[in-house]
């Protein structure tokens, strides 16, 4: 397998990104790209992953779905008893990484998270299929159970107790992230990446720079 592993190479040459090419905004940017990897048909483009740190430094990683960009922040949604909800209640800073290999592009997003308002989750909670929203009450996120069937009897108590119209749980909610830096990574040939970084400024606009791959 070793031997197998060193041998995987895939050659980068679908594209090109100069800095003429970038967008003076990094979300205008985004929005580019995420429109890009939709019309690639990208299993989920929205997905990504969420790394957070403890407030003892020990990293975690899973993939969410990004599910709005509001005012300048990324959206995501979760229950507030998860290990990224915990982690971030803690350590209020994350990452996101987006991987679109397929079309040789990833974006990663740095920067501060903090509690989306109430109402705006309420709002989204309910844009959700009911299977989804009976899920959000039937699920302890990140905590041991003893077997699946737990799992789906609890499913069954919450949907026999709330019908079609399950209320938002107090325990989920949104969060968003204030992005600090966004990079943009284009894959080229020989290993001669693509990469522009956009970082926020103590005046609050946004300095753009080529980095080496």
């Amino acid at each position: 397998m070793s031997d197998d592993l060193s041998q995987m190479r895939e050659d980068y040459s679908l594209g090109s990104f100069r800095r003429t090419d970038l967008e003076e905004c990094p979300l205008e940017q985004f929005s580019k790209w995420m429109n890009d990897a939709n019309s690639a048909k990208i299993i989920e483009p929205n997905a990504c992953t969420l790394v957070t740190s403890s407030i003892s430094s020990i990293p975690s990683t899973r993939s969410i779905l990004l599910k709005g960009i509001e005012s300048g922040y990324f959206l995501f949604f979760t229950n507030f008893g998860s290990r990224k909800a915990r982690e971030l209640g803690q350590n209020p800073q994350g990452v996101l990484h987006f991987p679109w290999w397929s079309i040789q592009r990833q974006v990663t997003v740095e920067g501060s998270v903090d509690l989306l308002d109430e109402q705006s989750s309420e709002e989204y909670f309910h844009t959700r299929p009911l299977e989804s929203r009976l899920g959000a009450w039937a699920s302890r996120q990140s905590e041991v159970i003893d077997s699946r069937e737990s799992l789906e009897k609890a499913f069954e108590e919450v949907s026999e107790r709330f019908g079609k119209n399950p209320p938002k749980p107090s325990f989920w909610g949104g969060f968003r992230l204030r992005p600090q830096t966004i990079e943009f990574w284009q894959g080229r040939t020989g290993r001669l990446h693509d990469r522009f970084r956009y970082s926020r400024t103590t005046e609050n606009e946004w300095k753009i720079e080529r980095l080496s791959p």
